[in-house]
């Protein structure tokens, strides 16, 4: 059976207007942002005030802070120290303009999630929002010839860091491999029935389009998550019955330059969002690793678990040699 669509309206304002002083100073220089609304619509959707929302990858901390402004507890973790010092700054912004609610945030890499996040709040978490690095094409800001004072337009703000073990700078194989990991992680501190929200988009490179939405559809099943929804949140707003679009100059001109080669290439005005879920009634013994169905044990004791890099010595567990069908 298909998973259900649908659209979010999450565009009624521009970007910087979502942003305006919600913000510190310095926000607007990470080079893929996410929507504020299309986190705030996420949370309100998936979750209740009062419950934990997670970022693994977490930027200039947008998510953590739609979730304190909505009530919600919010736990991020990011690669690189200068967005995470932004992220922090953002949510004791936002703590000291709100009531309830709270913000924590720590650097390191997301693949190693459950070592960044505390272990009281494993199997806790209500639902993560976050999204994949992807083509930096769509990425960056401009800075005119009267702000430069330099002939045409200038291209800033469009790259992650200069670091090239950020995944912003691997491959594409490379990108998905590091994501399934990072999903994988984030099933081990859901909640059962737990909610996992990805934000994403095609694009193309040399002609060639990469569709890196249905790749993290199979990353997120490969990582034990289930499919539940996919969905569009509108990038353009609605006026009259009518899209508004607000792409990028780059953007534009990328399309252009693409028709001029015969490329279809068109601007894009929605981000995919795939919806997951944790298995409500897969049980995990203490070591995070998945029990048999019907039995009161799993069956991994000795063995290593690859998404954390721990022996089970779950007393629970039964021993290598005993292990059955999985």
């Amino acid at each position: 059976m298909p998973s259900p669509l649908s659209v979010w309206n999450t565009a009624p304002t521009s970007a910087p207007a979502q942003r305006a002083d919600r913000y510190v100073s310095g926000s607007a220089a990470h080079p893929a942002k996410m929507l504020p609304q299309i986190a705030a619509h996420a949370i309100t959707t998936y979750t209740r005030p009062g419950e934990l929302v997670l970022d693994p990858m977490c930027g200039i901390g947008t998510t953590l802070v739609e979730a304190i402004r909505l009530g919600r507890h919010a736990l991020g973790t990011e690669y690189e120290p200068r967005w995470a010092d932004l992220a922090r700054a953002n949510v004791t912004h936002t703590l000291q303009a709100t009531e309830g609610g709270s913000g924590q945030v720590a650097c390191g890499d997301a693949r190693h999630l459950t070592d960044l996040i505390d272990e009281r709040h494993h199997g806790r978490i209500a639902l993560v929002v976050t999204s994949p690095p992807y083509g930096n094409s769509v990425h960056g800001q401009v800075r005119s010839s009267r702000e430069t004072g330099d002939r045409g337009v200038v291209k800033k703000d469009y790259r992650y860091s200069h670091d090239p073990s950020n995944l912003a700078h691997v491959s594409t194989e490379q990108l998905l491999d590091a994501f399934a990991g990072i999903l994988t992680q984030c099933r081990l501190v859901l909640r059962p029935g737990g909610t996992v929200v990805v934000t994403t988009r095609p694009w193309r490179e040399q002609g060639e389009l990469i569709d890196l939405p249905s790749a993290v559809l199979a990353a997120g099943q490969a990582a034990g998550l289930t499919p539940t929804e996919r969905c569009v949140a509108l990038l353009a707003g609605i006026r009259n019955s009518r899209l508004i679009m607000r792409p990028s100059f780059f953007q534009m001109k990328n399309v252009r330059d693409a028709r001029r080669q015969g490329i279809p290439l068109a601007v894009i005005q929605h981000e995919d969002v795939l919806v997951f879920t944790r298995p409500a009634l897969t049980p995990m013994c203490p070591a995070g690793h998945t029990q048999l169905p019907n039995t009161p044990r799993c069956t991994t004791r000795g063995t290593r678990t690859p998404a954390t890099g721990k022996t089970c010595r779950s007393r629970t567990c039964m021993p290598e040699g005993n292990r059955g069908e999985r």
